[in-house]
């Protein structure tokens, strides 16, 4: 069965991002961007690929993304309407339409659509964000895979929105990078 991974960075005060939904503030450099480009090539846009060597990279871990509608805005805003064309995308909104054909929107519950999803074939499926999301796919996240960059922001986004319901989670792996910042690996304890 496929594993869902939240794969994401955050502050150290827990925000993925601004208050106004910025992030510009995590570092894309040194040996953490090394790591990221070999072992996540898949999570960088397409947008990012050509300039960073990806264009024709092989998929390692995720062939499908799914996004909040406010995660996905923002490059929608930009003209980038399907920022992923390298996996399938998945974008859960009630309110937006079809951009690109590439994307598909859903409206569905996000916790039925993942558990069908999960029984497909295929390799992983990574959680981009953002926070409602991730607070409706809790109970079905396997592995979480934490960008943890050396700032504080003071508000903003948060890792997770969700009623207080707390869930277990066991360290696989933790890293530190020159830069500062930490990757750290959780599999759930839910299962």
């Amino acid at each position: 069965m496929r594993q869902l991974t939240y794969y994401v960075g955050t502050t150290l005060d827990g925000f993925i991002a601004g208050p106004d939904g910025q992030f510009d503030f995590f570092p894309f450099e040194g040996d953490l961007a090394a790591a990221l480009l070999a072992e996540y090539p898949e999570t960088i846009p397409a947008h990012g690929r050509g300039p960073l060597g990806l264009d024709g990279a092989a998929n390692k871990r995720f062939d499908t993304v799914l996004m909040g509608r406010a995660t996905y805005e923002p490059g929608l805003a930009a003209g980038v309407a399907g920022p992923y064309p390298h996996l399938r995308q998945y974008v859960f909104s009630r309110t937006l339409a079809r951009p690109d054909p590439a994307v598909e929107i859903v409206s569905t519950d996000p916790a039925a659509f993942v558990r069908d999803l999960k029984r497909q074939d295929g390799a992983g499926i990574w959680l981009c964000g953002g926070a409602d999301l991730a607070g409706q796919l809790l109970a079905e996240i396997d592995e979480l895979v934490i960008k943890r960059y050396p700032v504080v922001i003071g508000s903003g986004t948060p890792l997770f929105r969700a009623p207080f319901l707390p869930a277990g989670f066991t360290l696989t792996d933790s890293r530190v990078f020159n830069t500062g910042a930490t990757i750290t690996t959780y599999a759930t304890n839910q299962k």
